[in-house]
């Protein structure tokens, strides 16, 4: 189209936009954490009701399949339309001869309330079943105690309403074995959490991981060090990896314990981290998580600095100098050192190389062996869009591992089949009965 007279500055071409192979209920998948599960969302009266559409998507990002169930005061907040067509399924909006509240016609793998209201929390732990979501809660509760779901509750409400019996119905409700997600506190209120977070949660709750429970350790990013109070010696790696690597932990169940070197790279509120500035600060905190929480497995995707100034200057350097010249000295192995005080660690290091073949990089990571348990390798002249690696291990041949996530995923799978061939091991030790077990279980 062409134009007789200048345009303004925030002119926009009216094209229509690009075509997509997603139907108009398909979501764009994100990862696989839910994958084939089946998610009743239940939703209560709460001004947060409104953001349940956003959470079904999210779920359904995730791998989720969500059935809806919407009370009567929650569609005041939130339309049955826009909650069938972000589940893409029928909303259940009462009771009928179908007895969904029963899970009768579909098993469901867990129960999420959110929000949860102060109304149907109390409700709930008194053993009430009057209207829809309590019933629904009722049935489920039954099917928590014989092992076939969970439940899951994200409580909402003023702070004002955060009582003694609020108190005390969320403690009893936890001792039956229902996971009550944090809230996001915020202008004096308990907040919907970010909808990623209730995912993650979510499938942390589902999980049957032998890592579920087990402190685990997890470094990434930059570790720097100082030239002056003002300028340091880095690297240029964000970390984003290591944030990776601990929510594939989060999710198993793991205890994770993420040491982050601080970057540009900004850690989710919801997953706990150490931030450190610094190589010593970095040293101080895996030394200390590893004397006080029992970790079973620790995986070390930080940065190290290698080389350091022999004496760090009071102040600053002065600038304008024709040229500066520096003293570096080589830093301690913190691995090393880890590895000499906890050797019956699982550990996994990391092993980045520029200008050598994919041959030179194995052989390098292999030699590693001697100090870990694996080893993630790659290189600058493998790199692409995504970040790929190579898992090295002494009884396999080496694993390509394509993107983050996966690199993630192919760490965490690893750490599972060391710690239940651990336990096949043990039991074959240990228990006198083992011959008279089925061959399956003694495969």
């Amino acid at each position: 189209m062409s134009h007789d007279h200048p345009l303004p500055p925030d002119y926009w071409e009216p094209l229509p936009p690009m075509p997509s192979a997603l139907s108009d209920h398909a979501v764009p998948p994100l990862s696989d954490v839910l994958a084939g599960r089946q998610i009743a969302l239940l939703v209560c009266g709460g001004i947060a009701a409104f953001k349940t559409p956003l959470l079904a998507r999210a779920l359904r990002k995730h791998g989720a399949e969500v059935t809806v169930f919407a009370s009567e005061d929650a569609l005041r907040y939130v339309t049955p339309d826009a909650l069938a067509w972000s589940s893409d399924r029928s909303v259940v909006r009462a009771l009928s001869a179908r007895a969904e509240h029963l899970g009768d016609g579909q098993r469901f793998d867990a129960y999420l309330v959110a929000p949860a209201t102060y109304n149907t929390i109390n409700k709930f732990a008194a053993g009430m079943a009057d209207n829809l979501i309590t019933t629904v809660l009722a049935s489920a509760l039954g099917q928590l105690e014989r092992g076939q779901t969970r439940i899951l509750l994200a409580p909402t409400l003023h702070g004002s309403m955060h009582n003694t019996i609020l108190t005390q119905s969320l403690l009893f409700l936890q001792e039956l074995g229902v996971t009550v997600l944090p809230p996001r506190d915020a202008y004096g209120k308990h907040n919907l959490p970010d909808e990623t977070e209730i995912v993650y949660r979510t499938a942390r709750a589902l999980s049957h991981s032998p890592l579920r429970g087990l402190p685990v350790l997890v470094t990434g990013g930059p570790t720097p060090v100082p030239l002056d109070d003002i300028r340091r010696i880095t690297t240029r790696f964000t970390g984003a990896l290591g944030c990776e690597i601990a929510k594939a932990l989060f999710v198993t169940g793991a205890q994770v314990h993420w040491v982050h070197g601080q970057s540009t790279f900004q850690p989710p509120d919801w997953l706990p981290c150490t931030i450190v500035d610094s190589l010593q600060a970095y040293q101080d905190a895996v030394m200390q998580i590893l004397a006080f929480a029992d970790c079973r497995a620790a995986i070390f995707s930080a940065a190290v600095a290698d080389y350091a100034p022999a004496r760090a200057v009071s102040g600053k350097i002065p600038s304008g100098q024709p040229e500066l010249k520096l003293s570096l000295q080589s830093t301690a192995k913190v691995v090393q050192q880890v590895r000499e005080s906890y050797p019956e660690l699982l550990l996994v290091s990391f092993k980045y190389e520029v200008g050598l073949s994919h041959a030179e990089l194995m052989q390098i990571a292999r030699q590693r062996l001697a100090q870990s348990d694996a080893v993630v390798a790659n290189r600058a002249e493998e790199q692409s869009q995504q970040q790929q690696a190579w898992l090295v291990t002494s009884h396999a041949p080496e694993q390509r591992l394509q993107g983050k996530p996966a690199i993630a995923a192919g760490i965490v799978a690893w750490l599972e089949e060391q710690l239940t061939a651990e336990s096949v091991e043990s039991l074959e030790l240990d228990d006198p009965l083992i011959d008279l077990m089925p061959p399956l279980f003694q495969d």
